[in-house]
């Protein structure tokens, strides 16, 4: 990750970020950095992710493969029994919230978190009005994207840009009660990825043109329900979906309509929630059913996967979110004592 001074126009609730010669710290001295500067990590941190996949011909992601992450817990300590790490752009800023929003005393509550990590580095992103806000995406011209939800329920999606909020809902007249619509990525061109919910409870996947206003579908064939999670750079975009036998799985799909099926051998389920230019896939997979299921992160890459579990996980609970152009990644994992930990991981 390159930490340089910061770009991204100033929001009315950002304070001003710490300001840094351009320079490469390693994964284990960023990780230490972090760790003496924020004062708001909880659990393990600084050690080693558990990681393992076979090795393949791209070379650095060969590397990471035969070695290990060094990770960092960040967690708001406005509410360190939950927090979720989303989104990285290439300069280090990570979209979140905290918030399980399981009631009226823990409700989602966004934020964009910048270098250093301390906590007064957990800046406030929350859609006026809105009972709850998640923050999901970032791109590096500062606009972030997500969803927020009113009063009755109702999810919307959001993008922020330039000091103000802009609702984004797919224009249909099949929308589930209440309403379901939710941006989860963005990338450098401004196009948004997301998706809303029919009555039936199927999600159907689209892009938004920030600049434009223009949405488009995102389909693939055979699919019944379909996420659109991430989007890089080039236009490729990855997600998830599920086809009339009930089985779900990953995608990643080219700017010019090719499609992969990503799907972990012998898991349940699969799904990818982020890409960067490299085409470098991360997400979850799913091993057993109902109370027995565990979730893993995953990364992957020209067919070959790595699995990425934090060993401190409760049954390996583990999922990777956000990835950017550097490899680090983003997630969130759950801890011995039922807390979900925002995860913050350097190759």
């Amino acid at each position: 990750m390159m930490l340089a001074a910061p770009r991204i126009p100033r929001r009315p609730s950002w304070r001003t970020a710490r300001r840094y010669g351009v320079v490469t710290l390693s994964g284990a001295l960023l990780s230490a950095a972090a760790l003496a500067l924020s004062g708001c990590s909880t659990g393990t941190s600084g050690e080693g992710l558990a990681l393992s996949a076979a090795a393949h011909s791209n070379t650095s992601m060969a590397q990471t493969l035969a070695g290990s992450y060094q990770i960092v817990t960040l967690n708001d300590n406005r509410d360190l029994t939950f927090n979720q790490l989303l989104g990285i752009n290439n300069r280090g800023y990570i979209a979140g919230y905290f918030g399980s929003g399981a009631d009226a005393q823990h409700p989602n509550k966004g934020y964009v978190l910048v270098p250093p990590f301390a906590q007064r580095d957990f800046l406030n992103e929350n859609f006026p009005g809105s009972a709850q806000t998640q923050v999901i995406g970032i791109n590096d011209n500062g606009i972030t994207v997500g969803f927020w939800v009113n009063g009755a329920g109702a999810n919307m999606g959001f993008y922020w840009r330039n000091g103000r909020f802009h609702n984004v809902n797919f224009p249909t007249r099949n929308n589930a009660s209440p309403a379901v619509n939710q941006l989860l990525g963005v990338n450098n061109a401004d196009i948004a990825v997301g998706f809303y919910n029919d009555k039936a409870g199927n999600a159907h996947g689209y892009t938004f043109n920030v600049r434009t206003g223009r949405f488009t579908p995102v389909t693939i064939a055979g699919a019944t329900s379909l996420t659109a999670a991430g989007i890089n750079n080039r236009g490729d975009i990855a997600g998830f979906s599920t086809n009339a036998a009930g089985t779900t799985s990953a995608f990643l799909k080219t700017r010019f309509g090719h499609v992969t099926t990503i799907a972990f051998p012998g898991a349940a389920s699969t799904e990818a929630f982020g890409v960067n230019d490299s085409d470098e896939v991360v997400g979850q997979y799913t091993v057993g059913t109902g109370s027995a299921a565990v979730s893993h992160g995953f990364v992957w890459l020209n067919g070959k996967f790595g699995t990425v579990d934090v060993p401190t996980a409760e049954g390996n609970n583990t999922v990777i979110n956000g990835i950017n152009d550097e490899g680090d990644l983003v997630g969130f994992f759950t801890d011995t004592a039922g807390n979900t930990d925002g995860l913050f991981a350097l190759p």
